[in-house]
């Protein structure tokens, strides 16, 4: 089945995603997303794809603490592929009751039941049976049309026959070969953060293995020095494998630290994968890298045999609340 996914993730940039209750929708110039795992992946990489918009992705209760009349020049978007998810039918909630503009984005469920109820602008996306983290496409086409970024959008439909998930399946088998008996640590760029963060992500959710991320330039003012390894830590350092995600479009002084760490770590024998993003745009080069993490952590998770679909930890933890 998941395998399936990843081959047919392209065609998601082909659907046309449509608002109800579109009368009551206007445009806004201030956006909060909220939602929990793979139902706010969307709006991280919205964030990644277009820089300086501003959308505050919140993964947490309620709305925040600011000023109602702030909140009131802002659009709520509650995201749930489920439609069931507490954390964003909470905001919904809060943000009905303070009257404060919310959409909603779902493939059915009790948010899109409140949304009806309320009358308020929603998207409906497929509910074709897949992980909501391997809805990305849908989600974000959903997410482009609920804040009137019609170039995005644009730019989404044409990588329904510019993404080629099958030519990067051997790469990513390659990339699961190094990476066995390893815990991956991911690392990229702070403007490419959400794709470091959403690699880590699939190696919890597909392959069922612990996996950490951070981003450049912070991590060469404090993380790296947890790997300065001596002979009394070697046996802790040892079992990461390190993958920096190289974008030519990260600045200069970007590249240049992702190449020093790059040699101090190979100099004290810790394992280095260099991955290139490759892509014509911006969001050509996010959603191939992502792809190559799909691949990855499919291969992984056949050589540990976990589940590389369904999470039970997580309904298990659902039942438990």
């Amino acid at each position: 089945m998941i395998e399936e996914t990843i081959k047919n993730f392209p065609k998601q940039f082909a659907w046309d995603p449509e608002i109800q209750n579109k009368e009551q929708w206007k445009q806004f110039e201030s956006f909060i997303l909220v939602g929990m795992g793979g139902s706010h992946l969307a709006g991280d990489i919205f964030q990644a794809a277009a820089l300086g918009f501003n959308l505050l992705v919140r993964a947490d209760y309620g709305l925040p603490s600011w000023p109602l009349g702030v909140l009131k020049n802002t659009l709520v978007i509650a995201s749930s592929y489920s439609g069931n998810t507490e954390e964003p039918l909470n905001a919904f909630e809060e943000a009905i009751s303070k009257q404060i503009p919310v959409v909603a984005i779902s493939i059915g469920g009790k948010l899109l039941e409140m949304a009806k109820k309320y009358g308020v602008p929603y998207i409906q996306i497929p509910d074709t049976g897949i992980q909501p983290r391997m809805a990305t496409g849908f989600l974000f086409k959903a997410l482009t049309k609920i804040t009137g970024r019609e170039d995005l959008l644009s730019q989404a439909a044409e990588l329904g026959v510019r993404l080629h998930p099958a030519e990067l399946q051997e790469k990513g088998k390659a990339l699961s070969q190094k990476l066995k008996g390893k815990i991956p640590i991911v690392y990229a760029s702070s403007k490419n953060y959400c794709i470091a963060y959403i690699w880590k992500i699939k190696f919890n959710e597909t392959a069922k293995i612990p996996a950490f991320y951070n981003v450049f330039p912070e991590l060469n003012h404090n993380e790296m020095t947890g790997f300065d390894v001596k002979s009394s830590t070697k046996n802790l350092s040892e079992k990461f494998h390190f993958i920096l995600l190289c974008d030519s479009e990260d600045p200069e002084r970007i590249q240049k630290r992702m190449n020093i760490l790059e040699s101090l770590y190979t100099t004290r024998e810790l394992s280095v994968e260099v991955v290139d993003m490759q892509g014509a745009s911006r969001l050509e080069r996010i959603f191939s890298s992502l792809l190559l993490a799909d691949w990855a952590t499919l291969y992984a998770s056949q050589f540990y045999g976990t589940d590389p679909e369904q999470v039970p930890m997580v309904e298990e933890f659902k039942k438990l609340m």
